[in-house]
């Protein structure tokens, strides 16, 4: 009685994986040394996926024969060390939660989602944020306003209108009246506790978050006049270009 092959597929090793620890990895041009262990130390992680047990990934390999992942790895390292030592970051949490997200590390997910920083900007702004009628899309008009009026100039500003409260649309449109052929891109009402210069600062974030620089004031006429400020109306938004 013969014995079986052991080179028959059914008794063939992976390669690579099995027969060495370590993994070296290409994220987006950004390159890491780590290992098996490390990877699938999550195994419903989207990481231990790509490198399952007893599998060849699934992964394109570059020129050195490292595995591409086709991402943008610049805070690749952090999900690393969070898998190799349980550390969460300090800096960049918000990219880090995003990364998490992706590879699906629900523990670090989770833990991320409680610490202060995440926890302030998912619990707080972006839950007063969702109750701002229109709030992304009146953003994107802002921006679009603002690239508008930047051909040959260093600044440009955009005149926002900030209602706090139902009773404020009532004097919308006499304050706009008052404007001449002005663009005013409008936000609010809102119910929610924050003021109109809490969205104002939240407007100011997103828009920073896109690269551009930018401040706000309030608004007043050529005649010198100051719209009400106190809690809504007109403010410009000011643009720096160069």
């Amino acid at each position: 009685m013969s014995l079986p092959d052991s080179r028959s597929p059914g008794k063939q090793s992976s390669p690579g994986l099995q027969s060495c620890s370590v993994v070296q990895l290409n994220v987006g041009g950004h390159m890491f040394t780590t290992s098996l262990s490390t990877l699938r130390k999550h195994p419903d992680s989207q990481l231990a996926f790509m490198f399952s047990s007893g599998q060849q990934p699934k992964l394109p390999t570059d020129a050195k024969g490292r595995y591409f992942i086709d991402r943008d790895g610049t805070h690749f390292g952090a999900i690393l060390q969070f898998l190799r030592t349980q550390r969460l970051p300090t800096e960049s949490v918000l990219e880090v939660y995003q990364e998490a997200l992706h590879y699906d590390v629900r523990t670090l997910v989770k833990q991320l989602q409680d610490s202060a920083q995440l926890f302030g900007e998912t619990v707080g702004r972006q839950q007063f944020i969702s109750r701002v009628p229109n709030y992304v899309e009146n953003l994107e008009v802002l921006v679009r306003v603002a690239r508008a009026e930047a051909i040959a100039a260093r600044h440009s500003a955009v005149i926002v209108c900030v209602l706090r409260t139902e009773e404020d649309l009532g004097r919308y449109d006499n304050a706009v009246n008052n404007l001449e052929e002005q663009e005013v891109v409008r936000f609010g009402p809102w119910k929610a506790p924050p003021t109109a210069i809490d969205l104002l600062d939240c407007i100011k974030m997103d828009v920073e978050a896109r690269g551009y620089k930018v401040r706000y004031e309030p608004h007043s006429s050529d005649r010198g006049f100051l719209f009400k400020t106190n809690d809504g109306f007109l403010y410009k938004l000011i643009f720096t270009w160069w």
